[in-house]
């Protein structure tokens, strides 16, 4: 069954009506639930220069994304969404990409410590018939990223259409650790994400909110209604909210606990015992599941606590008040016993002390940063290579917006001058602002100094990212001058 409660507002007024409906009943004739689909592997070619070799290849295609609908949809090497790119710490990764779609677009590889011409972001375009061949050294701690587009203006209906995958690391520490790692068995890739459909099955791209394409319908893995059939006592779900504006607050049905053993950035430091986490757009964990021979129990988004000082009308409109069945576990009759949770994961070295100076401030307003929008020839500030910062953020609106910072992985100091609860005190690339909230962030730029392609800085609400809710920042080395390209010549052609 797919049921939801549906809340839109009408147009893009500054102060939205909120609409909401009841709870949707199963479809006439819909065949009820079917196998979550597991995104394959993508092939990598290893050459005598060890480096590992993607190709990925967006085009359109035909999807069943509910059952006995055909969907036209984009995908990578596929109709919708796109494998799982898998590489190792300290390896060197190229990959081709190829744009087989009707206009311009890009990869962006969201959480990786990359250099600022290989990121992918808006000025890394490439034009329908182009390839793209980034290659970098993965030079970060094993964790579960992901890749998605990023043209400027058009990101959240490339990803609405269904161009989205995940990038995992690998490495010794998590190899060492006693964690469920079987991949598509008891490891498991899971993006959420949520859609309308028109009468004849249709994404229906009309009406954004405020917050963006809110749906009706969860659409995990490419398709709704799913279900996983678990063979082990303990399952790991690697979760990412793949939706463009729509928030989660993830729970098992009968309430039972689990283990966050990771956020966007890989493993905390030691398990966090819970019963809820909370996703904004862009955001990840892994969480290990337990699960008893025989049962059935599912996966839920309820409505969302975390509200700051939003009002209780908007909160509707923008679907806080709803809830999903996301994803039915099915355990089998008998299981394979799976080795406790560790008490201990890694160790996270600290960046900096809480109530240090800060270095900058970012005001989220409406679809500005500092009272701006976007500009692809401005560069908002540069910052030099191998020097950590301390960032304040804060929310000085009416809307629920996130924080994404490309190319570094950060700490949380403070939310509201209060140390963060202990599933936040991992690795971020990605962190959920309520109204009227203020975080304290540390961040470090390393390796990677560059005075001609920016770094990016935004809400990862998409609407807010297309329309303006953006900037983007220079990494120099010392005694390095600026010298960023004018947008216009950065468009990739055939290779």
């Amino acid at each position: 069954m797919i049921c939801s409660r549906r809340g839109f507002l009408a147009g893009l007024a500054a102060a939205p009506i909120a609409l909401s409906v009841g709870c949707a009943a199963t479809r006439s004739g819909d065949p009820g639930p079917r196998p979550l689909p597991i995104p394959p592997l993508a092939p990598a070619s290893v050459g005598p220069d060890g480096i590992r070799r993607f190709r990925l290849r967006a085009l359109r295609g035909t999807a069943e994304i509910l059952p006995g609908k055909s969907t036209p949809t984009w995908g990578y090497n596929g109709a919708i969404l796109g494998p799982t790119l898998r590489a190792r710490r300290g390896e060197t990764v190229a990959v081709t990409v190829e744009n087989a779609l009707p206009e311009a677009t890009t990869v962006h590889w969201h959480g990786m410590h990359v250099p600022a011409s290989m990121d992918g972001g808006p000025h890394q375009t490439i034009a329908p018939g182009g390839i793209w061949e980034p290659s970098w050294t993965v030079e970060q701690q094993a964790a579960t990223l992901w890749y998605h587009p990023h043209p400027h203006g058009a990101t959240e209906k490339h990803v609405h259409r269904g161009l989205s995958g995940f990038f995992l690391i690998d490495d010794e520490s998590a190899d060492a650790l006693e964690l469920p790692k079987t991949y598509g068995v008891d490891d498991i890739p899971l993006v959420i994400q949520d859609r309308r459909f028109t009468a004849d099955g249709a994404l229906d791209e009309s009406d954004p909110s405020n917050i963006g394409l809110l749906g009706d319908t969860i659409v995990t893995n490419g398709i709704a209604g799913a279900y996983l059939d678990v063979r082990t006592t303990r399952v790991r779900l690697r979760i990412l909210n793949g939706s463009s504006g729509r928030l989660y607050n993830l729970a098992l049905a009968d309430d039972r606990e689990f283990e966050l053993v990771a956020t966007d950035g890989g493993l905390l430091s030691r398990p966090v015992a819970a019963r809820t986490v909370h996703l904004s757009p862009g955001e990840r964990v892994e969480i290990v599941v337990p699960v008893a021979a025989g049962e059935n129990v599912m996966l839920r988004s309820l409505p969302i606590q975390d509200r700051g000082t939003l009002e209780a009308d908007l909160a509707r409109g923008f679907g806080f008040d709803d809830s999903f069945d996301i994803l039915e576990l099915r355990a089998a009759r008998t299981l394979r016993a799976s080795a406790a949770v560790p008490d201990s994961l890694v160790a996270i070295a600290p960046i900096a002390a809480p109530g240090g100076p800060v270095d900058r401030s970012f005001d989220l307003q409406w679809f500005q940063i500092n009272q701006q929008r976007m500009d692809m020839n401005r560069i908002d500030f540069t910052v030099q290579v191998d020097t950590a910062e301390i960032w304040s953020v804060r929310n000085a609106d009416n809307w629920p917006h996130n924080f994404h910072v490309h190319d570094v992985q950060f700490l949380i100091l403070e939310i509201n001058g209060a140390p963060p609860p202990s599933e936040l005190s991992g690795w971020k690339d990605t962190v959920y602002t309520p109204p009227g909230t203020n975080l304290t962030l540390a961040l470090r730029f390393t390796h990677h100094a560059d005075p001609t392609n920016p770094y990016m800085y935004h809400c990862h609400l998409l609407l807010h990212e297309d329309r303006g809710m953006m900037g983007q920042f220079l990494v120099l080395a010392p005694g390095q001058q600026p010298a960023p390209r004018q947008m216009g010549a950065m468009t990739h052609g055939h290779g």
